[in-house]
């Protein structure tokens, strides 16, 4: 990660921009830089000390789970652990940090390749997802846990209130979840069929099983992206075509 050496923001700049959209004045802005950096930035341009955003991500998604699961804890003193994790599975989904992003305008500030802008990078949800979890940790290392949750909370204020009111919906990977032990008291398999391009380029094939059946496949920019398209896939199967129940000797290990 980037030294702590201090580095000046015009006013009006798109980091002095970001910041006041964010609520927030960052005393080490290289790092609020480097949670912008998508990986495919540094295969055409390589500023002396600049870095990917990947570990920022990193450290920022396990912030998120930290808080999240205190915040739902508090809020749902008596939903059991199941419960807890689905609400916090709908959380965190790069769905959901994706519309967090978004209302950010996060794309607009995002470093990118060429390659990467011109396919629609800068909307990418995965893409944006990433970023929105690289900023959660470029606060935190700037200022601490408790910006870093007053951050977290205001930007996902409006899936917490629909949350309260019992109005957020399940991930496409929780739904199918849920459909397939409920009829065959299993679980589903995601495993990966194909992995093609540059790595900062690259995209994932994933397939969808239960047993030895293939319900769904997808594709996406990272493993996360091509699961929940296998899911999608799998859950409009299964309305059209229910498929055998599994024996216990068939179940993917």
């Amino acid at each position: 990660m980037p030294s702590k050496s201090v580095k000046a923001v015009e006013q009006g700049s798109p980091l002095s921009q970001l910041q006041t959209a964010l609520g927030l004045k960052f005393k080490d802005v290289s790092l609020l830089e480097q949670a912008l950096v998508h990986r495919s930035y540094l295969n055409e341009a390589r500023p002396p000390g600049l870095e990917s955003n990947e570990r920022l991500e990193f450290l920022g998604d396990a912030v998120l789970g930290f808080v999240v699961s205190q915040k739902l804890c508090n809020d749902f003193p008596l939903l059991n652990e199941g419960g807890l994790t689905q609400l916090k599975t709908a959380l965190i989904r790069w769905e959901t940090l994706a519309r967090a992003a978004e209302r950010l305008s996060l794309g607009d500030y995002l470093l990118l390749g060429r390659g990467e802008k011109l396919t629609g990078g800068q909307r990418r949800p995965s893409n944006m997802a990433c970023a929105f979890e690289a900023i959660v940790g470029a606060v935190l290392l700037d200022s601490g846990l408790v910006k870093a949750r007053a951050l977290i909370l205001r930007c996902l204020k409006p899936e917490l209130a629909q949350m309260t009111a019992g109005k957020i919906a399940l991930d496409s990977k929780s739904r199918l979840q849920q459909l397939v032990q409920a009829r065959w008291q299993a679980a589903p398999c995601y495993r990966t069929v194909a992995a093609e391009g540059p790595d900062h380029a690259k995209v994932f094939t994933m397939e969808v099983l239960v047993g030895q059946r293939t319900l769904g496949r997808g594709q996406g920019r990272s493993k996360k992206e091509a699961e929940s398209k296998a899911a999608q896939q799998a859950l409009k199967a299964i309305d059209i075509d229910e498929p055998a129940p599994c024996q216990a000797s068939e179940l993917c290990t």
